[in-house]
């Protein structure tokens, strides 16, 4: 599938909890069908996971479900999503990932059938092809297990594939310390969308065998790792902001390859996925705090479908334990949420433009994430053809929107910034338009001791 065209004809239509086409699962939970729903992430408090923990390791998984699972019918929660994002030594042994899926979605089967909660889990092996044993990217061991936990984890119940990939990361990287936009260019819009096709359609194949739903892939090592480092001053926030808009080109292939949504949380790309595919989106701002800060809080919901937490540990608080009181907070953002809708449709769009217009100002990385802003780029992104092309154009039409927007008071973006606008927009524009050529260029320019072409067959 090729996307030409949006999903939507105006940035009214670009709202919460409502999307082109839904994902209803099979106990009628519909994500995108008017309400926002609250998706759960959790993860393990400082602890070892070998084959002797593993025991230890269920444990956790299973008391902090009962607890979640408890607190949802205290709170009248009617349906929720939980994510297990999978770590690393589970994704190595896939069966240990399949193990803590099935422990989750049991507990959530018989919350259900007593309470009638409706759960729904999303499983996210890690991206383990970044080690330095992986040879190519779709072929070894490492690519084997990510498919086996995939597959394993579907049949256990997992109803939700996602994962965040990192092809072409390793480049992007790079680009990302050194500013270099040919590198960004090149990792997003070439590595990456390559890496995206083989990948998805690999799990899309899954997916058919298992009917669960091909849910997205977020640029969270791309743009997130961008965000952080803007929060910490390394990269300016307007390098940031340019990446975000860049790496939904990368994201946007998975629903080429036959993704139907929900798109991951850490992904605030997703906006644009949502404008030109109608698929819906989860999305995590203030209440991902627990993982990393950001400019993002309330500007992150205004188009969410489910909304998300990012992973927390299951650690002690006050109030109880960590992921429960993730839990309860989310629910009553999406309460807020959806009391606003059951209001009509001026309150739903008041509270969108709320959330919007409280943060869209202060950062360049929340200006991209405005409605209107989100409809006019997805435009000029679609206006090209090819991913290159895309992502090139991505990167030329935010830079030119951040330099008006701030010359017309709409967003601030500190003087020291603005040259470095002038620079990125340099870079881009000396970029060749043949993507062959450019290849050629890239495969040079790029760090051997990092990059080896022969990974992705270039």
């Amino acid at each position: 599938m090729v996307f030409k065209s949006l999903a939507y004809q105006s940035a009214d239509e670009l709202v919460y909890g409502l999307s082109k086409k839904p994902v209803i699962l099979k106990n009628g939970i519909s994500i995108g069908g008017g309400n926002v729903i609250p998706e759960i992430n959790f993860t393990l408090p400082t602890m070892s996971i070998t084959k002797e923990t593993m025991p230890q390791v269920l444990e956790q998984y299973s008391g902090l479900m009962h607890d979640i699972c408890k607190r949802a019918v205290e709170l009248y929660v009617p349906e929720f999503v939980a994510e297990i994002e999978v770590l690393p030594p589970m994704t190595f042994n896939p069966q240990w990932g399949i193990e803590v899926t099935k422990v989750v979605r049991d507990i959530m089967y018989d919350y259900e059938n007593k309470y009638g909660v409706k759960g729904a889990v999303r499983i996210t092996p890690v991206d383990i092809r970044e080690d330095r044993a992986t040879t190519h990217m779709w072929s070894g061991q490492n690519w084997e297990n990510i498919m086996t936990l995939f597959e394993g984890a579907a049949k256990a119940g997992a109803e939700l594939l996602a994962i965040e990939s990192i092809g072409g990361k390793e480049v992007h990287d790079d680009a990302t310390m050194f500013g270099d936009m040919r590198q960004a260019v090149f990792a997003l819009g070439v590595l990456g969308c390559r890496d995206m096709k083989k990948l998805w359609r690999a799990i899309d194949d899954i997916a058919q065998k298992t009917g669960a739903v091909t849910a997205g892939d977020t640029a969270c090592g791309f743009a997130n790792t961008a965000m952080v480092l803007a929060d910490r001053k390394f990269v300016t926030k307007s390098y940031a902001a340019v990446i975000r808009v860049m790496t939904a080109v990368r994201s946007l292939v998975a629903y080429e390859e036959g993704a139907r949504g929900p798109h991951k949380d850490c992904g605030y790309e997703g906006v644009y996925v949502k404008a030109i595919t109608g698929t819906p989106i989860s999305m995590e701002g203030k209440t991902a705090a627990c993982a990393h800060l950001s400019p993002v809080g309330n500007i992150a919901a205004a188009m969410a479908d489910l909304w998300s937490n990012e992973a927390i540990q299951n650690i002690k608080l006050l109030g109880g334990m960590a992921p429960t009181v993730s839990f309860e907070q989310l629910v009553y953002d999406c309460r807020l949420m959806n009391e606003a809708t059951k209001r009509g449709e001026a309150t739903r769009l008041l509270m969108r433009d709320l959330l919007v217009d409280s943060d869209s100002y202060y950062d360049p990385q929340a200006y991209v994430l405005r409605p209107d802003v989100v409809m006019d780029l997805s435009k000029e992104i679609l206006s090209v053809d090819g991913h290159f092309n895309r992502v090139k154009k991505a990167a030329e039409v935010t830079i030119q929107t951040l330099k008006d927007a701030h010359k017309a008071g709409k967003v601030l973006i500190e003087d020291r910034e603005l040259s470095i606008l002038d620079s990125l927009q340099e870079q881009v524009a000396g970029i060749v338009n043949d993507e062959a050529a450019f290849i050629d260029e890239m495969k040079d320019e790029c760090d051997p001791s990092k990059f080896d072409p022969k990974k992705y067959d270039l």
